[in-house]
């Protein structure tokens, strides 16, 4: 694993805008955060297939322009890996290696559910959100 490629947040990230993703194989929500009012807004999702949707992806990126990203990588309830943790990781590598920025994995167990609970219109976007709600709930 590269230096620019981490898993938990460390205690001093100078990163302060991030861009988070929950990825999926249909669609990827995208919301923006800041760590110095830690919160997180909704953006939208992207559809498509592989390329069009890293097409958007990259160019939500430029658009954006954050210091950091962070990736919603999925488990089994008892934190075992499955083919979607493996796909969401590469997803992972794919944003870093192509932007050069670093990029946080987040277990995001249960937030497309809360996301469903808390009545959003946008499930994939909403999750993104609780995502980074949740990494910048552990930025120190």
């Amino acid at each position: 694993m590269s230096p620019n490629h981490a898993r938990r947040p460390p205690g001093t990230s100078p990163a302060q805008r991030f861009l988070a993703f929950d990825f999926g194989l249909r669609r990827i929500g995208l919301a923006s955060g800041n760590r110095l009012t830690g919160t997180a807004q909704e953006i939208g999702g992207f559809t498509g297939n592989q390329r069009q949707t890293m097409q958007q992806v990259l160019a939500s990126i430029a658009e954006w322009q954050p210091d950091a990203l962070v990736v919603g990588v999925p488990f089994h309830p008892d934190g075992g890996e499955h083919e979607n943790t493996l796909r969401a990781r590469r997803f992972a590598r794919q944003l870093h290696g192509r932007t050069g920025l670093t990029v946080f994995e987040v277990d995001e167990r249960y937030s497309t559910t809360e996301a469903i609970a808390r009545g959003a219109m946008d499930h994939d976007a909403s999750a993104a959100r609780i995502i980074l709600e949740q990494f910048l709930g552990g930025l120190s």
